[in-house]
């Protein structure tokens, strides 16, 4: 597949008390479930955005740090959109393993040349889970020079402007998109 993907770790962990990534979800850590599920659509290359390069990171996956670190995932998305070989990106938060191949191949096979895809649930986007054409590369450097770090405000600007096309989630595919957050999510089946 000729798209770059980046798996999203980040984030603070606030609410779990600890980092999301090496937690077990079904015996397994989180990144590792995550990272072979970006593995299994074989794109041109995989990145781990995180503020620093973490331990568990395969030899085999480029590492790009969060710059600046302190505006959430909209950094580690303009890094790996700076740094890509491919046309687009396919962005994939390590706290929602319930999402699937088939899904993300399906919004895989929604883009096209110059335009993402961006999942909405109800008004919401689902900006962790989407894929962005290169050509909003410019468009991220211009939000982290701003004071708006939100994606939800990102991504609808993108919409508006064509760049990103959005695909409502059927009520089967929600599921798909549960994060955990706090330990007791961790319960969930």
């Amino acid at each position: 597949m000729n798209i770059s993907a980046v798996l999203l770790a980040g984030g603070e962990s606030r609410r779990m008390g600890k980092d999301k990534a090496t937690l077990l979800f079904r015996g397994r850590p989180l990144w590792q479930i995550q990272l072979e599920l970006l593995r299994q659509l074989e794109p041109a290359e995989i990145f781990i955005s995180a503020r620093t390069d973490p331990t568990w990171r395969p030899a085999d996956v480029e590492f790009v740090a969060d710059d600046p670190p302190s505006r959430g995932p909209l950094s580690g998305l303009a890094a790996s959109l700076a740094q890509m070989c491919t046309k687009h990106l396919l962005a994939l938060a390590i706290d929602m393993p319930f999402m699937t191949q088939k899904y993300l191949k399906f919004l895989c096979g929604q883009i096209e040349p110059g335009r993402g895809v961006l999942p909405e649930i109800g008004n919401r986007a689902e900006p962790l889970v989407a894929i962005y054409p290169l050509e909003v590369d410019i468009d991220f450097r211009s939000a982290l020079s701003g004071a708006d770090f939100s994606l939800q405000t990102l991504t609808s600007r993108l919409a508006e402007a064509g760049k990103l096309r959005t695909i409502s989630v059927p009520d089967e595919a929600k599921k798909f998109f549960l994060n955990l957050n706090t330990p007791t999510d961790l319960q969930r089946k």
